[in-house]
């Protein structure tokens, strides 16, 4: 990757970088799925694939405060199911990037954002009842959390952007407002932590990226403050809605040339 630092950037880039990193804080305690607006404004200002080593820390950083503020909310029956698949996930998205270009990497997170959306609202206008995140214990919880799984590892090994994937499957599993926040947060902690060597080593994370995410980081906090603080005036219903838009917003941006 090119050494990108601060000083290659102008002020208005900064700026544009400087909200997206306030969003990963505000999505990882307030509306998970809504940083797919963040992975958009960065693959805008930097080239696509050295816009996934830059957010990769921003975005730990995130993790780390939605687990230090949703902890006992977690679901670990679920995260253990997940990630067997994530991790065959990961893999395959590495094989991808590997080959594939800036053009491929974007169109492609694009169509899947969008097609999981899809999915989701069809699921959730069609089912009489929701489920209880139990179920997953079921059959056929299991072969979702697979196909989710893989997919989400995917998505969030080429562009950041297994958040909407997760995001779908805990809507569609039942979850409440905190135990998806709770859950999602270990998840996305435990997960984006191990791409690190992966990134490293396909060269998307170099001394220029850090010392931009260090500069970056700053903006994660008041985010994830604010996300607090509206996640207690959000209601379920309101909650799910901005989900599902987050990600069609972010697919649809990803598709755009």
């Amino acid at each position: 990757m090119d050494m990108m630092t601060p000083w290659h950037l102008n002020g208005w880039e900064f700026a544009a970088l400087a909200f997206a990193a306030l969003l990963v804080g505000f999505s990882k305690t307030a509306v998970s799925g809504a940083n797919t607006v963040s992975l958009a404004v960065f693959a805008a200002v930097l080239p696509a694939k050295a816009s996934t080593g830059v957010l990769l820390p921003i975005l730990i950083a995130g993790d780390v405060l939605a687990v230090l503020t949703y902890r006992r909310h977690a679901h670990w029956p679920t995260l253990w199911r997940l990630f067997p698949a994530v991790a065959a996930g990961v893999v395959g998205g590495t094989l991808f990037l590997v080959w594939a270009d800036d053009g491929i990497v974007r169109s492609s997170i694009g169509a899947i954002l969008l097609l999981m959306a899809g999915v989701t609202v069809w699921r959730r206008r069609t089912a009489e009842a929701e489920e209880e995140p139990d179920k997953v214990t079921t059959r056929a919880g299991r072969a979702k959390a697979r196909s989710y799984g893989v997919l989400g590892g995917f998505t969030t090994m080429v562009a950041n952007a297994g958040g909407p994937v997760m995001s779908m499957y805990l809507l569609s599993a039942g979850f409440r407002k905190l135990g998806f926040l709770g859950t999602s947060a270990f998840f996305f902690l435990i997960v984006n932590t191990s791409k690190l060597p992966f990134s490293a080593g396909l060269g998307l994370i170099d001394a220029g990226s850090l010392l931009l995410d260090a500069a970056l980081v700053l903006f994660v906090v008041p985010g994830a403050f604010l996300g607090k603080w509206a996640v207690n005036r959000i209601d379920q219903r309101l909650f799910e809605r901005l989900v599902i838009a987050a990600t069609v917003v972010g697919g649809v941006q990803l598709l755009l040339p």
